[in-house]
């Protein structure tokens, strides 16, 4: 473990390594071998290749609630194009489109939550909003699944996109977002999470959102998180939302309301003197 730590060393970012020896622990607990991942030497190791290949961690670009409503209003006027020339499969795919991204944002959804949910496991509260259910998360260490409520809203509403979607399928049971093909008809299987970066970007960049390729799968979990900060949410309370089980992972997604700390220190600089007014003849 340690030797392919170093071999891989200066070829994939620490995360990568980090993820992929998350990825081997939880095999061997799985199948009840010794976690390997836990032996000091590899943690030596990989304190060494932070030492020897420091890296600034690469962080998505948020999704602004702005960009948010020029993408959701650029959907829906081309889901109507689309049906009034009668390309059903272009109408599915942007009705779907606009559901993923919606939900995406407001419930601060991962890529891989997001391919993971099932029409069955919705349920609508009306006047309210809707309820989704993951039998298992990335948080949700006891395997109990967790249950996540949706606001419905007045406006760019998750909820009642997500109803006109499973609406237009006539779906009952089954992944919640799924591939349409050229005809129109849905796959059975979910979207893969690989395939979703991919389709954001072609998204943003269909609804002329400027450096599409800057958004990753967690553009949606930081753009509502920067929004809910800025709106005055306390880490706490954004934490019980989003699902969060320690501070350290909220704040990879916080940038905070004023990053640069211009308008705390613009604040405290005395005025410029006035400048004294010349004389008039």
């Amino acid at each position: 473990m340690a030797r392919y730590l170093a071999a891989y060393a200066g070829q994939l970012a620490l995360n990568t390594l980090r993820h992929r020896l998350a990825a081997l622990a939880q095999w061997h607990q799985v199948h009840g071998f010794v976690d390997p991942t836990r032996a000091p030497v590899v943690r030596q190791v990989l304190k060494g290749i932070q030492t020897l290949h420091p890296s600034v961690e690469k962080r998505a670009t948020p999704l602004q609630l702005t960009q948010l409503g020029q993408v959701t209003t650029w959907l829906e006027d081309a889901a109507a194009a689309a049906q009034s020339r009668g390309d059903r499969a272009a109408e599915l795919r942007h009705l779907r489109d606009r559901a993923l991204l919606l939900l995406g944002f407001w419930r601060g959804f991962r890529g891989d939550e997001l391919t993971r949910l099932q029409v069955n496991h919705l349920r609508l509260v009306p006047g309210e909003g809707m309820t989704c259910f993951l039998p298992h998360s990335k948080s949700d260490r006891r395997h109990a699944g967790t249950t996540y409520k949706v606001p419905a809203l007045s406006r760019w509403c998750p909820v009642a996109a997500t109803m006109t979607w499973v609406a237009a399928t006539a779906l009952h049971e089954g992944p919640l977002f799924r591939a349409v093909n050229q005809w129109g008809g849905i796959a059975a299987a979910p979207l893969h999470p690989n395939s979703l970066v991919r389709l954001l970007r072609r998204i943003f960049r269909e609804a002329g959102l400027s450096s599409p390729d800057d958004y990753s799968g967690h553009s949606l979990r930081r753009g509502f998180a920067g929004w809910a900060n800025a709106n005055g949410w306390d880490v706490k309370a954004l934490m019980e939302y989003v699902g969060w089980r320690n501070v350290h992972s909220a704040m990879r997604y916080l940038d905070g309301a004023d990053p640069f700390a211009r308008q705390r220190i613009e604040a405290s600089l005395p005025e410029a003197p006035a400048l004294p007014r010349p004389a008039t003849t």
